[in-house]
């Protein structure tokens, strides 16, 4: 794709987000955009960045990390989501890079941010990622272990948890899924829900979605990583 192509696809998705806000009977503002930018370089984010989009998510901390702190340099308003798995060797450099950690999944991974947060001083917004289809080869934590490993993470751990996240099964209807997180949020008292991608955001927002993470209809297809 070429730079106007990016800008382009940027307009479109806005321009849906917009109008699947309003058919919910949705304020578009309440919806953040997060552009999904794994794989592609540098480069690609700039068309994007110029058209004025400033939330951006990234599946790997390591590609995040090659990325971002020259961009931000360029781009210093940016708000940053880890919205791929994190391995607990990671969680350092991600408490140091991401503004925001989508996919918080075991009390592991838990223990070692709590730490790593008060030792770094710096504490980025952090949501449970919940495996809507109980997959095996899936990261999340099953709805049913949902609300105790939540108030582990609040009561135990003193983690700020904000929301939750999901990736419904590729050929399930999504809506289920969407139907099932929002039920968990509103039991846990948690406003913030990261579900939608450029396949089905818009029904994602249908069912209360405040953040859609869409890469492929603003940047196009993947180029395969090496």
């Amino acid at each position: 794709m070429t730079n106007s192509d990016q800008a382009a696809g940027l307009a479109e998705v806005r321009a849906r987000i917009a109008a699947a806000a309003r058919d919910a009977g949705r304020d578009g503002s309440e919806v953040t955009l997060v552009a999904v930018g794994k794989t592609f370089g540098a480069d690609a984010m700039r068309p994007v960045l110029d058209a004025g989009q400033r939330v951006f998510g990234e599946n790997r901390v390591q590609e995040a990390a090659s990325k971002w702190p020259a961009l931000r340099a360029e781009f210093p308003d940016v708000e940053l989501h880890l919205i791929g798995p994190l391995q607990s060797n990671k969680a350092r450099e991600a408490v140091q890079l991401f503004d925001w950690i989508e996919t918080v999944d075991r009390i592991k991974i838990a223990r070692v941010l709590a730490a790593e947060m008060q030792r770094q001083e710096k504490f980025p917004k952090l949501m449970v990622q919940v495996n809507t289809g109980e997959e095996p080869q899936k990261a999340g934590i099953t709805p049913g272990e949902t609300d105790v490993f939540i108030d582990q993470c609040s009561g135990d751990l003193k983690l700020d948890i904000q929301g939750l996240m999901c990736i419904p099964p590729a050929d399930d209807e999504p809506s289920l899924h969407f139907a099932l997180l929002k039920t968990i949020a509103r039991r846990n008292q948690l406003e913030t829900l990261s579900m939608g991608m450029s396949a089905d955001f818009e029904k994602a927002i249908a069912f209360g979605a405040t953040h859609v993470r869409v890469g492929t209809a603003i940047f196009g297809t993947r180029p395969q990583r090496q």
